[in-house]
């Protein structure tokens, strides 16, 4: 289990109106001692937002703009750099991010948004030695992980730790599905991995409105009313399950965590504003059917020729329309 106790701060929120926005943080993020105990002056900071697809922002299938404008404001008022970085499935970081109506954001705060390239690094477990992972999050002073809480029809749930699968780089992603996919307790155990090397300073949960039902992309939204951050992700994943009221060990990725002993039950956190129990529901609506994370080779390349047309094609014409 963690050598120290970990924090997970947990709070209700309902709006994503800047003002509010901005307090709600605020609070979130003062028991963990604030944006300054993880941003120092000069430090060149990735957030890394879930930026799945190119969807309408009102499907809420991906991190609301709203936050990510109130983080790098944080982080700018902290003397940090920040630059906003994915790797979608499909097409480009910059492509996905102005569909989900992210210019604003980018063009008044002149936040950069970069593309993630692969390097092979360095990895705890000699089972994924193999695992290649973006040299710009790697080599990023810090990493602010934004992921959302979504329904997920391979793998349950996608939180934080799913969240970093977008530092493999695209075409990546389907390799991966076809390598570990075959079994969900060793594709869990590649995400936890990729988690544990990546190794964010930082993550922050978009829960203010969830997206459940057949997700990544496929739901709906449901107002959940909550944020929560840790620096350790595992736990933070951990308590979310816990307020959804599923169980650890349908989540491969949270049954992988406590498999690998990276977070331990309940009363081995420590929740300093409410506790999971608190803000429970019974009614998060699930997938209605499972769909294997195994791809197969077909879809593979199916899927790295999709990856390569958007971000190579459609999205330069589009562009040039415009």
């Amino acid at each position: 289990m963690p050598t120290q106790t970990p924090s997970v701060s947990l709070i209700r929120a309902s709006s994503y109106e800047r003002d509010t926005l901005r307090d709600s943080l605020e609070t979130l993020l003062e028991p963990l001692g604030g944006i300054a105990a993880f941003v120092k002056p000069g430090n060149r900071v990735l957030l890394k937002p879930n930026l799945l697809t190119g969807a309408r922002p009102g499907k809420e299938c991906t991190t609301r703009p709203e936050l990510v404008y109130a983080v790098a404001q944080m982080v700018i008022e902290a003397g940090g750099q920040p630059f906003l970085g994915d790797s979608p499935a499909f097409g480009s970081a910059r492509g996905v991010a102005v569909a989900s109506g992210y210019l604003p954001v980018l063009e008044e705060l002149k936040l950069p948004i970069v593309e993630f390239h692969g390097h092979r690094y360095q990895t705890i477990s000699s089972e994924f030695n193999h695992l290649l992972l973006s040299k710009e999050a790697m080599e990023a002073d810090v990493v602010i992980n934004l992921p959302k809480v979504k329904s997920h029809v391979q793998l349950v749930l996608t939180l934080a730790v799913k969240n970093l699968f977008g530092c493999v780089p695209g075409k990546m992603k389907a390799w991966w599905h076809m390598e570990a996919g075959k079994d969900a307790k060793r594709f869990g155990e590649m995400l936890v991995e990729t988690a544990r090397v990546i190794n964010p300073d930082l993550t922050i949960v978009d829960g203010i409105i969830g997206h459940e039902g057949n997700g990544p992309s496929g739901g709906e939204p449901r107002a959940l009313g909550i944020l929560g951050a840790s620096s350790d992700i595992f736990a933070l994943d951990r308590a979310i399950v816990e307020i959804l009221n599923i169980q650890p060990e349908q989540v491969p990725t949270v049954a992988a965590s406590k498999r690998l002993g990276l977070v331990g039950e309940l009363d081995e956190i420590h929740f300093p504003n409410l506790h999971p129990g608190l803000l429970k529901i019974d009614d998060w609506r699930l997938p209605d059917k499972f769909v294997p994370i195994d791809f197969g080779m077909p879809r593979v390349i199916k899927s790295t020729f999709k990856h390569l047309y958007i971000k190579f094609i459609k999205e330069p014409m589009s562009a040039y329309k415009a």
